[in-house]
C-alpha cells in the first residue's frame, strides 16, 4: 500500500507557524503544512507585518503552501507576485471554503462559492497572468451543492495543481455528517487532483474514506490532528512510543516558544482555544474543562493543564 501523503490543514488563529514548528519538533508523519489563509493585497500595499507566519525564517520544518483569500482578481495576481518576489513562494492556495459568517458576509471564502463567474475570473487572471502553481479549497457549496457542481466542470480547463475539497456546505459550519456521497461525485466532475479534508479523527475515519476514495492525492488532517497529535503517525504506522510523556513535552514547548511572541494574554487565549481540542486526547471530562477554561492567571492555568 502507498505511504499517505498527509497535510496540516488551516486553521486560522490556532496552526500559526509557532504551532506547525513545535508540532514538528515533537511529531512525525505531516509532509507539508497549509498556512491559515491571508488576505490579498494590491501592488504598492504590501505590508511586511500581515506576512509574518509566511515568512521563510519562521518556515524552515516542512514544505508550506500559503493560502489566499479575497475576491479582486487582480489583488490574487498581485500578492503571489509580491510573495514570490519577497519570500521565493511559487505554489498558492486560493481558499473559497472558509464558512465563518463574517467572512461569508464580504463575498469572501465560502461567499464566493455562488458566485462562479467571480471564482473563475480569479482563476483564470492568476493562472493566465503568473508562473506559479495554484490550487484551490473549497466546499460543496454555501448554501447547497449545486453551487460546486456548477462550478467545478468550469474550472477543468485550467492548470491548478489540485482542489481540495471539504465534503460540507458553508452553511454546516462543521457540524453533521459530510456528504460523502457528493463528494464521490464531485470527484467525477473534476479532471483535477483532489485534497480530502473533513472529520478524519481515527485511523478507521482515514482507512474507510481511503478505501472508497483510492483517487484521493493527499489527505488533510485538522481537527483530528488537535484532538490527537499522533493521529498522522498512526495512519502511516509508526511507533508512537509513550504518548502522555510525548504531549506534554510538545505542550511545554510550546508555551516556551509562544509566550515571547503572544506574551502572556495572547498565550493564555490561544491555550484555551487550544484545550478544547485537547481534553479529548487527555480524557479531560467537559465539568474538568470548564474550571480549565475559567483560570484567568497563565501560570495557574499552565500548572493545572499540566
Amino acid at each position: 500500500m502507498t505511504t499517505p501523503q498527509i497535510w496540516l490543514a488551516p486553521l486560522h488563529g490556532i496552526t500559526s507557524y509557532t504551532f506547525r514548528n513545535t508540532l514538528c519538533r515533537h511529531f512525525g508523519g505531516i509532509d507539508c503544512f497549509m498556512a491559515p489563509f491571508l488576505p490579498t493585497q494590491s501592488a504598492g500595499k504590501f505590508r511586511q507585518r500581515v506576512w509574518q507566519d509566511i515568512a521563510p525564517a519562521n518556515n524552515t520544518a516542512l514544505p508550506l503552501v500559503p493560502q489566499l483569500m479575497g475576491n479582486r482578481p487582480e489583488q490574487f495576481v498581485d500578492t503571489v507576485r509580491m510573495l514570490n518576489e519577497q519570500f521565493g513562494y511559487e505554489h498558492f492556495n486560493i481558499n473559497i471554503g472558509c464558512p465563518s459568517s463574517p467572512v461569508v458576509r464580504h463575498t469572501r471564502g465560502c461567499g464566493l462559492m455562488p458566485h462562479p463567474d467571480i471564482v473563475e475570473q480569479i482563476v483564470a487572471e492568476v493562472t493566465g497572468k503568473t508562473p506559479f502553481h495554484i490550487s484551490l479549497k473549497m466546499r460543496l457549496g454555501l448554501h447547497h451543492a449545486d453551487e460546486g457542481r456548477e462550478l467545478l466542470p468550469r474550472l477543468n480547463d485550467y492548470p491548478l495543481d489540485f482542489l481540495v475539497i471539504h465534503p460540507r456546505l458553508g452553511d454546516d459550519l462543521y457540524e453533521g455528517i459530510p456528504d460523502l456521497d457528493t463528494f464521490a461525485e464531485f470527484c467525477q466532475l473534476t479532471q483535477h487532483k483532489i485534497v480530502y479534508s473533513g472529520d478524519i479523527f481515527t485511523v478507521e475515519d482515514y482507512n474507510r474514506l481511503a478505501e472508497r476514495f483510492p483517487q484521493v492525492a493527499a489527505w488533510m488532517l485538522g481537527r483530528g490532528l488537535l484532538r490527537n497529535p499522533f493521529l498522522a503517525e498512526e495512519i502511516k504506522g509508526q511507533d508512537t512510543g509513550d504518548k502522555r510523556e510525548r504531549f506534554f513535552a510538545f505542550y511545554q514547548d510550546f508555551i516556551e516558544k509562544l509566550l515571547p511572541i503572544r506574551g502572556e494574554s495572547g498565550t493564555l487565549a490561544n491555550l484555551k482555544e487550544l484545550w478544547h481540542y485537547f481534553a479529548i486526547f487527555t480524557g479531560l471530562s467537559e465539568e474538568k474543562l470548564q474550571q480549565l477554561l475559567r483560570i484567568c492567571d497563565l501560570r495557574e492555568f499552565v500548572s493545572v493543564s499540566s
